[in-house]
């Protein structure tokens, strides 16, 4: 199990937001935590301390008045750890491949390979194209409904017609190198795991995986190892100390490192 940390991006801000509150309308979210440091001091970080496979996430999308100086927050992380940070939110054919020649490690994609609600196994392709297989995530976050969990787009605001299962799991792992999957109701509220979707994930194991949303002790992390096997990697947001939480953050590495 390792941490995988984030550097979440709205308004040119380092943040954590509630997951299902934000919305393009006025560019709003509601916060719990907004760094009067930038981007770079978390990346560097980060690489001081050589953890890999962090997400840097633009929360503005691109017709926002916000979206380039958020952007630039984006690639001044990369920038200080090239190769030690992935990056998503607002993904296309078009932008990925200079995303990785930015930096990145990887690109985290979910919107643009949905249409009309559905997956768009032709824009996969050729995302795999652009940038290779090996750098591709695939955020498969999600929101339950009635008895299933179902894909969100639109930086958590639109439901798709497809539900999270094993068997998709199974299917793309051959177009993908990971995925990364937040718990949308849990996310941003630092009120505990949903254990549900965990089991759900874990029943595609050898694949690498990153579960987000609702992490809030050290509990919460022995949970996931115990449900895993210690074969799920965790992201952390508000309830770590980086960003104002009460989970030290060395503590949280040492936890993830020597289980």
């Amino acid at each position: 199990m390792e941490l995988r940390p984030c550097i979440d991006i709205h308004n040119g801000k380092v943040k954590q937001i509630v997951g299902g509150t934000l919305s393009d309308r006025g560019d709003s979210a509601a916060e719990n935590f907004v760094s009067d440091r930038n981007a770079a001091y978390f990346a560097e970080l980060f690489k001081k301390d050589k953890v890999t496979g962090g997400h840097v996430i633009l929360l503005n999308g691109k017709a926002s008045p916000y979206y380039e100086v958020t952007r630039q927050q984006a690639l001044l992380a990369l920038q200080t750890y090239p190769g030690g940070l992935m990056v998503g939110g607002g993904i296309t054919d078009e932008n990925a491949a200079g995303y990785i020649d930015a930096g990145a490690s990887h690109v985290i994609v979910t919107s643009y390979v949905f249409r009309e609600g559905m997956i768009d196994h032709e824009r996969i392709t050729l995302l795999k194209k652009v940038v290779g297989r090996e750098h591709l995530v695939l955020d498969l976050s999600c929101r339950r409904r009635g008895s299933d969990y179902y894909i969100m787009t639109d930086r958590w605001q639109t439901f798709t017609q497809t539900p999270l299962s094993p068997a998709l799991l199974e299917r793309l792992t051959e177009d993908c190198d990971e995925f990364l999957i937040h718990g949308i109701d849990s996310e941003g509220r630092a009120a505990g795991i949903d254990e549900e979707l965990i089991r759900l994930l874990d029943a595609v194991r050898g694949f690498p995986m990153t579960y987000a949303g609702g992490i809030a002790s050290y509990d919460d992390i022995e949970t996931i190892r115990r449900l895993t096997g210690g074969h799920m990697d965790i992201t952390i947001g508000s309830a770590l100390s980086l960003y104002g939480g009460a989970l030290d953050y060395h503590d949280v590495l040492r936890v993830c490192r020597e289980g």
